[in-house]
């Protein structure tokens, strides 16, 4: 998720373990571990491909964060040796704060190694855009409310985060419900398909996002959970992997397709070859696009890779809330 999210969730557990017992303090070292994990975007590690993969590996492992955790308590009691007491507590609330925050990043698109290094498998479970106004406002007004009133404070923040939860766990309903509308609707309409992959469009959780992999390429659809009926109008757009022949044993163009879960489209581009993760972005806009290799003669040359920067068309943004309501609105970028 966001860093102003992870750093209000993370504010808001430490006021629900410790804020009765050190006060506001809760708040500020909650905020303080809970955007922690994140600060592995500002460690290079090799190349575009590595920084990408690499990310919310190590950094938000369960069990590299409970090797972490006791440094930290060390670290919290040298600042506040008044409340050595609360040792214990102090473990519980860091690790605490650690486990929400990588949990709540695996209900996203971009995958998190959480069980690294015994399992590097990312888990993206894919219920909830990486900002949701919905999940965030609950937190950010408990917290304001234990900030101003010591009283209720406590309460209004505990509130605040069974709120978020419960939204949380409607996204994932949510996504069962449009998951079996999508298949059903590619059933309804034979198109032939080897894999499916659903999506929250941006900023909500209403209208969603599928992209279908056939043989040849991909599909692309949107549904509504406001939509009467599951008509869903699929456009389909070509993916040249024969772009890919000599490449097969290139680091980087293996690690993009695992990292994508074969969710991956390859295009020409002048004379590079570019592999795009089409989890995140939009037709043709794609957040994570990768020049791998040169094209050559009989086959492409494997190059050190270069993130290309999307084109965004943020009048999209306009059609996606409208589309919500109203399934006549085309989302096509430009």
């Amino acid at each position: 998720m966001d860093t102003l999210t992870q750093i209000a969730l993370g504010a808001a557990v430490g006021e629900a373990v410790m804020g009765r017992q050190i006060g506001r303090k809760a708040l500020l070292w909650g905020g303080i571990f809970g955007t922690l994990p994140d600060l592995d975007v500002f460690v290079p590690l090799g190349n575009a491909v590595m920084d990408f993969t690499y990310h919310r590996a190590a950094s938000h492992s369960l069990f590299v964060l409970a090797l972490l955790t006791p440094l930290l308590v060390w670290l919290v009691n040298r600042i506040h040796p008044q409340h050595r007491d609360l040792t214990k507590r102090w473990a519980f609330m860091i690790y605490a704060v650690f486990v929400t925050h990588v949990l709540l990043d695996s209900f996203t698109t971009y995958g998190t190694q959480i069980f690294w290094p015994i399992d590097n498998t990312p888990v993206a479970l894919s219920t909830i855009f990486i900002i949701d106004p919905l999940y965030t406002l609950p937190l950010v007004a408990g917290i304001i409310i234990a900030l101003v009133s010591r009283n209720r404070g406590y309460a209004w923040n505990s509130a605040a985060l069974v709120i978020s939860t419960l939204y949380l766990a409607w996204t994932a309903g949510a996504k069962l419900h449009v998951d079996a509308q999508i298949e059903d609707a590619l059933q309804q309409q034979q198109i032939e398909h080897r894999a499916v992959f659903t999506t929250p469009a941006p900023f909500n959780s209403l209208l969603w996002r599928a992209v279908v992999m056939d043989e040849n390429g991909y599909y692309e659809g949107y549904y509504s959970v406001l939509d009467g009926d599951n008509n869903i109008p699929f456009r389909h757009y070509p993916s040249e992997k024969n772009l890919l022949a000599g490449l097969e044993d290139d680091w980087n163009t293996q690690r993009l397709q695992w990292f994508s879960k074969g969710f991956y489209s390859v295009r020409n581009e002048g004379n590079q070859v570019v592999i795009s993760d089409l989890r995140m972005g939009y037709e043709p806009d794609y957040v994570f696009s990768f020049a791998v290799a040169e094209l050559g003669n009989p086959h492409a040359s494997a190059i050190r890779p270069v993130q290309l920067q999307p084109n965004r068309d943020w009048s999209l943004l306009e059609k996606i809330w409208a589309r919500i309501w109203d399934r006549q609105v085309v989302l096509v970028a430009g």
